[in-house]
């Protein structure tokens, strides 16, 4: 997400109370050469520093001595340990075939990960629970009355919907 991930997720990679393991992955090479490649270069240059800032963190040290401040407070909410585990992919562009090759490995990932767990990553049955019930929620789409099938969260985001849908005819 670039820069834009710095204060939603990011935090909490670096700051979080469990251990993420992340992967950050970058193309040398920008689809969009505006300003002479000033955005890409930030991007990287983000890339880059938020890989290093995870390896390295911020000790109570280095923040009183950058920060001129000794309240005790902030000083322990502005250092993160560091050591958080990062993989970082540069490739020398985003084309169909290395983003194909990229899901691929994913893919072959999660199934190595199943293997050494000794669950099936592919056997899915949230998943399958959710198909199911999509097919009772569908035709309640183009209900005009009240849906009180379902538990109180679902029955009220249904009729929402459908009280505010533009996109089936009411007269239905």
């Amino acid at each position: 997400p670039g820069t834009n991930g710095q204060h939603a997720f990011y935090q909490l990679i670096h700051q979080g109370t469990k251990l993420i393991p992340c992967d950050f992955i970058a193309p040398i090479e920008t689809q969009n050469p505006i300003r002479n490649n000033l955005h890409h270069k930030i991007l990287l240059a983000n890339f880059l520093a938020q890989t290093e800032a995870l390896m390295r963190g911020l000790t109570e040290d280095e923040v009183r001595l950058n920060n001129n401040s000794n309240d005790e407070f902030l000083i322990y909410h502005k250092t993160f340990r560091g050591n958080r585990p990062t993989n970082s992919f540069i490739l020398p562009r985003i084309t169909p075939f290395i983003l194909g090759m990229l899901i691929a490995a994913y893919e072959h990932k999660i199934f190595v990960q199943g293997q050494i767990w000794n669950i099936n990553s592919y056997d899915q049955f949230g998943v399958e629970l959710g198909k199911q019930l999509a097919k009772v929620i569908l035709p309640e789409l183009d209900a005009n009355q009240s849906i009180t099938a379902h538990d109180s969260s679902t029955n009220g985001l249904i009729n929402f919907i459908n009280k505010n849908r533009k996109w089936i005819p009411k007269d239905k």
